[in-house]
């Protein structure tokens, strides 16, 4: 059995941001994550020259085993990309987790869910970090720390840049193709005189290059961002592996499984499997960094509890966009991440968030699916629309969601989904005032296309253990520890007590550098 210093179980935006302080501080480190990495090859033409004349194109749209066909039922079309389906495979199944009428979505891959998330960054606002105990300006430094490192775009000043909060760090803008050009010039022409104030609109902010950064390209706008970038212009922490590991003191062990962790002799053991071998490291501490899923299993074993805690996940819905006046535009690759950003308040307490994203680099079959009518007819419709179309989602704020986790008998992790009883009336509300606001910058959300999503297909997931400033048993305190369980921290969503309606990763991420800051001070204070 081998002993370390400090454990981070996850490679993933938590594991990776809370590692960086403790490893520049000079602090021994041992990393251990899933190790899955891809297997194939990323398109490296625009999306719409490979349609029309790559003759391999089959191998990442559908995938040598038929990867895309076997999935067709998934929440999300990146569960049907063959280049992601490293991403996702035997999450469920290798972690023990059973789902009711709940998506569960998580990944064993170096660099986590980072590798297919729609790299969609914003921070909290004061008002939305005042349920977190401690006090909003703590969280500056990281922000800041985190923007710069991962490259985010775009400073451009807008109606949603006090939303995002980063413009001050961020590089330029990723320019918008001709449709979301066109809805920028008429929100801005029209929003003092006809939008309305519940509904404002601006550029996306995204975690993907505007400008070349540290050996990433640039985002060059092939339209394949569904399948994966070939520039790494979109940020994953699986690019951050090699940077951590020019240092010393820090070791990285790939593949394995952890399935325990446990407190023996003053130490922590964490218990796992590697190359299908039985495995035991012990370590003075330990900082879960798994994802929300798996981290609320490990820290429910150790802590023995039987009775199940909550879970935030964030209402969705998505719908199609259609722009009249474009009616007949020629398609263009252009950038598949979202573009513009909305912000659209429902009540005197509740606002929902959404992106618009291009339709050039997703397959037909992803919108003729979804029609009421029969797909032959579906193809003709869409083959003269499309082009002028655009496709949005909608959030809402998690503390929304009814999900609940409990540890079942035989240690499995059992997730019950659900949403809150206003959400319906909510959802309908979100429709009328998007029909309308749209309808007034010159877009018609198409009718019967707005559609809410199950529960869990946000891949939102938090606040299982939230910071609390006097923590009970299944809470945590400020610095993301474990109450009853000193020495084991969480710094992934587990520890979120709220969870707004908008990205929420990047918060995540600046969170788990600030504990990790502070826990460079207690650890050279103890040697």
């Amino acid at each position: 059995m081998r002993s370390e210093e400090i454990i981070i179980v996850g490679s993933g935006p938590a594991g990776v941001s809370a590692a960086y302080p403790l490893v520049e501080s000079g602090a021994p480190v041992l990393m251990l994550d899933g190790g899955r990495t891809p297997r194939m090859s990323l398109p490296d033409q625009p999306y719409l020259v490979s349609r029309s004349s790559d003759p391999h194109q089959w191998k990442w749209l559908v995938g040598e085993t038929f990867h895309a066909l076997k999935n067709i039922e998934g929440v999300s079309p990146k569960l049907r990309a063959p280049t992601l389906k490293y991403v996702f495979d035997d999450f469920e199944h290798t972690n023990r987790i059973r789902s009711n009428n709940f998506v569960s979505i998580g990944s064993l891959s170096v660099g986590g869910l980072s590798n297919a998330w729609g790299c969609g960054v914003a921070r909290f606002s004061s008002e939305e970090l005042i349920s977190f105990p401690f006090s909003p300006n703590e969280m500056d430094q990281s922000y800041e720390i985190i923007t710069k490192r991962i490259g985010v775009s775009a400073n451009h000043p807008d109606d949603m840049s006090d939303f995002f909060g980063l413009d001050a760090w961020a590089q330029p803008a990723i320019p918008l193709d001709d449709l979301h050009l066109y809805l920028q010039k008429q929100y801005e022409k029209k929003r003092m005189r006809s939008v309305s104030s519940h509904f404002r609109m601006g550029r996306a902010r995204v975690a993907v290059l505007g400008e070349d950064h540290e050996g990433r390209k640039k985002c060059d706008q092939l339209g394949n961002c569904l399948w994966g970038c070939h520039r790494d212009s979109m940020y994953s922490t699986s690019k951050e592996i090699p940077k951590l590991q020019s240092h010393r003191n820090f070791s990285y062990k790939p593949g394995f499984i952890v399935n325990a962790i446990v407190r023996q002799d003053g130490q922590w053991l964490v218990k796992g499997t590697l190359a299908d071998q039985a495995l035991e490291i012990s370590a003075r501490k330990v900082i879960l960094a798994a994802g929300t899923l798996v981290s609320t299993l490990l820290i429910i074993k150790a802590l023995h509890h039987r009775c199940s805690v909550p879970l935030f996940s964030c209402p969705t819905a998505a719908f199609l966009l259609w722009i009249p006046s474009l009616l007949g535009n020629q398609r263009r690759s252009s950038f598949g991440l979202g573009q513009l950003s909305f912000s659209i308040k429902l009540s005197d307490n509740v606002s929902g968030y959404g992106s618009t994203f291009s339709t050039s680099g997703i397959p037909v079959s992803e919108f003729v699916r979804h029609l009421p009518f029969h797909r032959r007819y579906g193809v003709d419709l869409l083959k003269h629309l499309l082009s002028s179309c655009l496709v949005g989602n909608l959030f809402l704020p998690g503390r929304l969601s009814s999900g609940r986790v409990t540890l079942d008998a035989d240690d499995s992790l059992r997730i019950d989904g659900g949403h809150s009883s206003v959400v319906s009336s909510l959802m309908e509300e979100a429709s009328r005032l998007l029909h309308r606001s749209f309808r007034q910058v010159g877009a018609i959300v198409m009718p019967m296309s707005f559609k809410i999503g199950l529960p869990g297909g946000d891949i939102h997931y938090a606040g299982t253990f939230p910071m609390r400033k006097n923590p009970k048993i299944g809470e945590t305190d400020e610095m993301g520890m474990i109450k009853g369980l000193e020495g084991l921290y969480v710094v992934d969503g587990s520890c979120l007590p709220e969870l707004p309606a908008k990205p929420h990763a990047f918060t995540i991420m600046a969170n788990a550098d600030r504990i990790s800051r502070r826990l460079v001070a207690s650890f050279w204070g103890e040697h």
